[in-house]
Protein backbone atom coordinates (compact mmCIF):
# COMPACT_ATOMS: atom_id res chain seq x y z
CA UNK A 1 0.00 0.00 0.00
CA UNK A 2 1.48 3.57 -0.91
CA UNK A 3 0.91 6.13 2.22
CA UNK A 4 -0.18 9.32 1.20
CA UNK A 5 1.92 10.85 4.08
CA UNK A 6 4.74 9.53 5.07
CA UNK A 7 5.75 11.84 7.96
CA UNK A 8 2.21 12.86 9.91
CA UNK A 9 2.81 15.48 13.07
CA UNK A 10 -0.04 14.95 15.70
CA UNK A 11 -0.87 17.90 17.79
CA UNK A 12 -2.33 16.75 21.61
CA UNK A 13 -5.05 18.27 23.11
CA UNK A 14 -8.54 17.42 20.97
CA UNK A 15 -6.56 15.52 18.54
CA UNK A 16 -4.81 12.75 20.62
CA UNK A 17 -6.21 13.00 23.46
CA UNK A 18 -9.23 14.36 24.96
CA UNK A 19 -7.75 16.66 27.32
CA UNK A 20 -10.42 19.07 28.38
CA UNK A 21 -11.54 17.97 31.92
CA UNK A 22 -7.79 18.29 33.73
CA UNK A 23 -7.19 21.64 31.98
CA UNK A 24 -10.54 23.19 32.74
CA UNK A 25 -10.61 22.32 36.09
CA UNK A 26 -6.98 23.84 36.51
CA UNK A 27 -8.04 27.00 35.25
CA UNK A 28 -11.37 26.98 37.06
CA UNK A 29 -8.69 26.85 39.86
CA UNK A 30 -6.49 28.73 38.64
CA UNK A 31 -9.29 32.05 38.00
CA UNK A 32 -10.77 31.65 41.42
CA UNK A 33 -7.69 32.13 42.93
CA UNK A 34 -8.54 35.94 41.82
CA UNK A 35 -11.82 35.85 42.34
CA UNK A 36 -13.01 35.14 38.91
CA UNK A 37 -15.77 32.49 38.13
CA UNK A 38 -16.47 32.10 34.43
CA UNK A 39 -18.94 29.66 32.78
CA UNK A 40 -16.92 26.63 32.61
CA UNK A 41 -18.49 26.20 28.81
CA UNK A 42 -16.95 29.67 28.52
CA UNK A 43 -13.26 28.48 29.03
CA UNK A 44 -13.20 26.47 25.77
CA UNK A 45 -10.71 28.57 24.90
CA UNK A 46 -7.85 27.53 26.94
CA UNK A 47 -7.61 24.18 25.30
CA UNK A 48 -4.69 24.76 22.40
CA UNK A 49 -3.41 27.81 22.89
CA UNK A 50 -0.51 28.54 25.20
CA UNK A 51 -2.08 29.59 28.06
CA UNK A 52 -0.20 32.55 29.58
CA UNK A 53 -1.74 34.15 26.56
CA UNK A 54 -5.38 32.82 27.31
CA UNK A 55 -4.84 33.81 30.71
CA UNK A 56 -3.81 37.48 29.58
CA UNK A 57 -7.32 37.60 28.13
CA UNK A 58 -8.50 37.79 32.16
CA UNK A 59 -5.48 40.18 32.95
CA UNK A 60 -4.60 42.49 29.94
CA UNK A 61 -3.06 45.04 32.16
CA UNK A 62 -1.40 42.73 34.57
CA UNK A 63 1.48 40.39 33.23
CA UNK A 64 2.05 39.41 37.04
CA UNK A 65 -1.32 38.33 37.90
CA UNK A 66 -1.73 36.29 34.15
CA UNK A 67 1.78 34.20 35.07
CA UNK A 68 0.54 33.91 38.88
CA UNK A 69 -2.39 31.89 37.20
CA UNK A 70 -0.42 29.79 34.98
CA UNK A 71 1.93 28.79 37.94
CA UNK A 72 -1.31 27.72 39.88
CA UNK A 73 -2.66 26.07 36.79
CA UNK A 74 0.71 24.15 36.09
CA UNK A 75 1.00 22.91 40.08
CA UNK A 76 -2.54 21.62 39.31
CA UNK A 77 -1.84 20.51 36.37
CA UNK A 78 1.73 18.59 37.23
CA UNK A 79 -0.50 16.92 40.25
CA UNK A 80 -3.74 15.85 38.60
CA UNK A 81 -4.87 17.33 35.77
CA UNK A 82 -2.52 15.71 33.09
CA UNK A 83 -4.49 12.39 34.18
CA UNK A 84 -7.66 13.77 33.93
CA UNK A 85 -7.66 12.70 29.93
CA UNK A 86 -8.28 10.06 27.70
CA UNK A 87 -7.23 9.06 24.70
CA UNK A 88 -9.98 9.28 21.87
CA UNK A 89 -11.47 5.63 21.14
CA UNK A 90 -9.50 3.90 18.15
CA UNK A 91 -6.30 6.64 17.64
CA UNK A 92 -3.94 3.91 19.66
CA UNK A 93 -4.76 1.54 16.74
CA UNK A 94 -4.47 4.05 13.97
CA UNK A 95 -0.99 5.01 15.60
CA UNK A 96 -0.08 2.00 15.34
CA UNK A 97 -1.38 1.29 11.89
CA UNK A 98 0.72 4.34 10.56
CA UNK A 99 3.50 2.99 11.81
CA UNK A 100 3.19 -0.15 10.75
CA UNK A 101 2.66 0.77 6.82
CA UNK A 102 5.57 2.75 6.89
CA UNK A 103 4.72 6.34 7.97
CA UNK A 104 6.77 8.49 10.56
CA UNK A 105 4.39 9.93 13.74
CA UNK A 106 5.48 12.59 15.04
CA UNK A 107 4.40 14.59 18.44
CA UNK A 108 4.02 18.42 17.58
CA UNK A 109 2.49 19.91 20.51
CA UNK A 110 2.32 23.50 22.22
CA UNK A 111 1.98 21.98 25.14
CA UNK A 112 5.19 22.26 27.25
CA UNK A 113 7.26 18.97 26.38
CA UNK A 114 7.61 17.74 30.21
CA UNK A 115 4.15 17.13 30.31
CA UNK A 116 3.40 16.07 26.85
CA UNK A 117 6.33 13.25 27.17
CA UNK A 118 4.14 12.10 30.54
CA UNK A 119 1.25 12.11 29.53
CA UNK A 120 1.76 9.95 26.10
CA UNK A 121 3.42 7.48 28.04
CA UNK A 122 1.04 7.01 30.31
CA UNK A 123 -1.09 6.52 28.27
CA UNK A 124 0.81 3.91 26.42
CA UNK A 125 1.59 5.86 23.44
CA UNK A 126 5.43 6.68 23.70
CA UNK A 127 6.32 3.99 21.39
CA UNK A 128 4.97 4.88 18.52
CA UNK A 129 6.90 8.69 17.77
CA UNK A 130 9.61 9.14 16.09
CA UNK A 131 10.12 12.54 16.77
CA UNK A 132 7.90 14.54 20.34
CA UNK A 133 8.13 18.21 20.16
CA UNK A 134 6.66 20.52 22.48
CA UNK A 135 6.92 24.02 23.98
CA UNK A 136 9.52 25.10 26.88
CA UNK A 137 7.86 25.63 30.28
CA UNK A 138 9.87 28.69 30.41
CA UNK A 139 11.60 29.21 27.10
CA UNK A 140 11.17 30.93 23.67
CA UNK A 141 9.30 27.67 22.08
CA UNK A 142 5.85 28.31 22.79
CA UNK A 143 3.45 28.41 19.90
CA UNK A 144 2.69 25.84 17.04
CA UNK A 145 4.64 27.52 14.46
CA UNK A 146 8.03 27.32 16.90
CA UNK A 147 6.85 24.11 18.15
CA UNK A 148 6.70 22.55 14.02
CA UNK A 149 9.89 24.59 12.91
CA UNK A 150 11.62 22.83 16.05
CA UNK A 151 10.06 18.85 15.13
CA UNK A 152 11.02 19.43 11.56
CA UNK A 153 14.42 20.06 12.88
CA UNK A 154 14.29 16.64 14.96
CA UNK A 155 12.29 14.65 11.82
CA UNK A 156 14.87 15.95 9.16
CA UNK A 157 12.75 14.96 6.41
CA UNK A 158 14.39 13.76 3.52
CA UNK A 159 13.03 16.40 0.05
CA UNK A 160 11.01 13.28 -1.42
CA UNK A 161 8.89 13.55 2.30
CA UNK A 162 5.07 14.05 2.02
CA UNK A 163 4.32 15.89 5.41
CA UNK A 164 1.21 16.69 7.48
CA UNK A 165 -0.07 18.59 10.29
CA UNK A 166 -3.41 17.23 12.13
CA UNK A 167 -4.61 19.38 14.59
CA UNK A 168 -7.74 20.69 16.07
CA UNK A 169 -7.62 24.45 16.38
CA UNK A 170 -6.97 27.98 13.59
CA UNK A 171 -3.34 27.49 15.86
CA UNK A 172 -2.69 24.43 14.01
CA UNK A 173 -3.20 25.12 10.46
CA UNK A 174 -1.80 28.33 10.67
CA UNK A 175 1.66 26.83 12.65
CA UNK A 176 1.15 24.11 9.82
CA UNK A 177 1.51 26.90 6.93
CA UNK A 178 3.91 28.61 8.65
CA UNK A 179 6.20 26.37 8.29
CA UNK A 180 4.94 24.86 4.41
CA UNK A 181 2.96 21.95 6.02
CA UNK A 182 -0.47 21.34 5.03
CA UNK A 183 -2.88 20.72 7.66
CA UNK A 184 -5.89 18.12 7.96
CA UNK A 185 -8.11 19.40 10.88
CA UNK A 186 -10.16 17.17 12.72
CA UNK A 187 -13.85 18.01 14.24
CA UNK A 188 -13.71 15.69 16.99
CA UNK A 189 -12.10 17.88 19.05
CA UNK A 190 -12.25 21.56 20.37
CA UNK A 191 -12.29 23.42 16.93
CA UNK A 192 -15.49 23.86 14.84
CA UNK A 193 -15.96 23.57 11.35
CA UNK A 194 -15.90 27.31 10.69
CA UNK A 195 -13.02 27.84 12.59
CA UNK A 196 -10.98 25.19 10.59
CA UNK A 197 -12.45 26.03 7.23
CA UNK A 198 -11.63 30.05 7.68
CA UNK A 199 -7.67 28.99 8.23
CA UNK A 200 -7.68 27.12 4.95
CA UNK A 201 -7.22 23.39 6.41
CA UNK A 202 -6.47 21.99 3.00
CA UNK A 203 -8.01 18.67 4.86
CA UNK A 204 -11.39 17.96 7.34
CA UNK A 205 -11.88 14.72 8.91
CA UNK A 206 -15.20 14.19 11.54
CA UNK A 207 -14.22 11.39 13.15
CA UNK A 208 -10.97 9.51 14.00
CA UNK A 209 -12.31 6.34 11.34
CA UNK A 210 -12.54 10.06 8.67
CA UNK A 211 -8.89 10.65 10.07
CA UNK A 212 -8.07 7.05 9.13
CA UNK A 213 -9.22 7.25 5.71
CA UNK A 214 -7.73 9.89 5.25
CA UNK A 215 -3.82 8.83 6.29
CA UNK A 216 -4.66 5.11 5.58
CA UNK A 217 -6.64 4.84 2.54
CA UNK A 218 -7.80 1.27 1.39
Amino acid sequence: MTIPFTDCFFDLDGTLTDSAPGILNGVQLALAHFGLHPPRESLNFFIGPPLLESFARYFPEEPDKARTALRIYREYYRERGMFENSVYPGMAGLLADLKAAGSRVHLATAKPEPFARIIVEHFGLLPYFSVLAGAELDGPRHDKTDVLRYALGLAELPPEARPLMIGDRHHDVEGAHAVGLPCAGVLYGYGSREELTAAGAEHLCDSVDGLRRLLLPA
